[in-house]
C-alpha cells in the first residue's frame, strides 16, 4: 500500500524534472548562439543541468518560457566569471570588460559575444512593461556584480590578505542577486515588481550565504588552479560554517517578511538556499521555514 500523498508527490517531482529538462535544452541552444563563449571544456553538460534543476525546483509552478531569463542570466554570469577569472590577464582588460557591459546595459550595440548575450537578455527583459521603470535597478545591480568580480580579480592577482567579513562583503561577485532581480522583473508577481528595491536586500542576504556555499563546493577545483576561495585565505572551515549559519538565519528572517505579501517570491528565495545546499550535499545550519 502506498503512503498517503506519495503518488501526488511523485507526480510533482516528475513534472519538475521534465520542466528542468526543457530548461536544459533551451540553455544548450542558447549557448550555441554565442560562438566561443561557452567552450565545452569549461561548460560541460553538468553545468546546464545544474542551472536548469535549480530554476525548476526553485519555481516549479512556472513554465520553461517563464524561467528563460533566470536560466540565461545565470548562464551569462558564469560566462562573465570565466572571462574575468581565466581570460583577463591585466586589470585594464577587466576594466574594459566592465565598461563594455555597462554601455550595452545602457543601450549601446554589443561588440563581443558576452555583450551580445547581455544585450539579448536586456531586450528580453524589455518585453516586460515594468522594465522601463526598473531598468536603473537592474543596471545598478549589474554594476555591483561587475565591480565585485573586478575586486576579487585584484585580490587574487595581488595575493591580498582578505578577512572573512570583507570577503562576505564582496558577495556581489557571486552574481546571484543580479540573476534573482532579472527573474523577478521577468516572471515575478505584481507585488515583487512594485517592491523590487525592498526585495534587493533580501536577495543580497541569500547571495551572501550562497557565496560561501559556492566556495565550499568548489574548493578542490579552486585549489587546483589557484582560484580565489575563502578557504584559501586562511579562514578555517569551522569559521565559514559558523558564518553561513548566521547568514542563513538572517536570510530566513528576511524571507519570512516576504511570505505574506508574495508567497511565491518567498518560496523561490527559500528554495535557492535549500536546493543549492542539498545539491552540493554540504551540511549547513538551515533556518526553519
Amino acid at each position: 500500500m502506498r503512503l498517503p500523498g506519495e503518488l501526488d508527490e511523485a507526480f510533482e517531482l516528475g513534472r519538475t524534472c521534465a520542466l528542468a529538462a526543457e530548461c536544459d535544452r533551451d540553455l544548450r541552444r542558447c549557448a550555441q548562439m554565442y560562438g566561443g563563449l561557452f567552450p565545452g571544456a569549461a561548460f560541460g553538460p553538468e553545468l546546464y543541468a545544474a542551472l536548469s534543476l535549480a530554476s525548476a525546483f526553485g519555481a516549479p509552478w512556472a513554465t520553461a518560457d517563464r524561467l528563460k531569463v533566470v536560466n540565461r542570466a545565470a548562464l551569462w554570469v558564469r560566462a562573465l566569471d570565466r572571462l574575468v577569472d581565466h581570460t583577463a590577464t591585466t586589470r585594464e582588460q577587466v576594466n574594459q570588460l566592465i565598461r563594455d557591459c555597462l554601455e550595452v546595459a545602457d543601450g549601446a550595440p554589443p561588440r563581443t559575444a558576452v555583450t551580445r548575450f547581455l544585450a539579448d537578455l536586456r531586450d528580453e527583459l524589455a518585453t516586460v512593461k515594468e522594465f522601463a521603470d526598473l531598468h536603473w535597478l537592474w543596471r545598478d545591480q549589474l554594476g555591483r556584480t561587475l565591480a565585485g568580480m573586478a575586486r576579487a580579480w585584484v585580490w587574487r592577482d595581488s595575493a591580498a590578505e582578505v578577512s572573512l567579513d570583507r570577503y562576505v562583503g564582496n558577495a556581489d561577485s557571486h552574481g546571484s542577486c543580479f540573476v534573482d532581480l532579472s527573474h523577478l522583473i521577468y516572471a515575478g508577481d505584481a507585488w515583487a515588481r512594485e517592491h523590487l528595491e525592498e526585495l534587493r536586500p533580501v536577495c543580497e542576504q541569500v547571495q551572501r550565504y550562497l557565496h560561501l556555499l559556492g566556495d565550499l563546493a568548489s574548493y578542490r577545483r579552486d585549489l587546483s588552479w589557484g582560484g580565489l576561495n575563502v578557504l584559501l585565505l586562511g579562514v578555517a572551515r569551522a569559521e565559514v560554517n559558523e558564518a553561513m549559519a548566521g547568514l542563513a538565519r538572517e536570510a530566513g528572517e528576511r524571507i519570512r517578511g516576504v511570505g505574506e505579501p508574495s508567497p511565491r517570491t518567498a518560496t523561490y528565495l527559500w528554495r535557492q538556499i535549500g536546493f543549492t545546499t542539498g545539491y552540493h550535499n554540504i551540511s549547513a545550519h538551515l533556518p526553519a521555514k
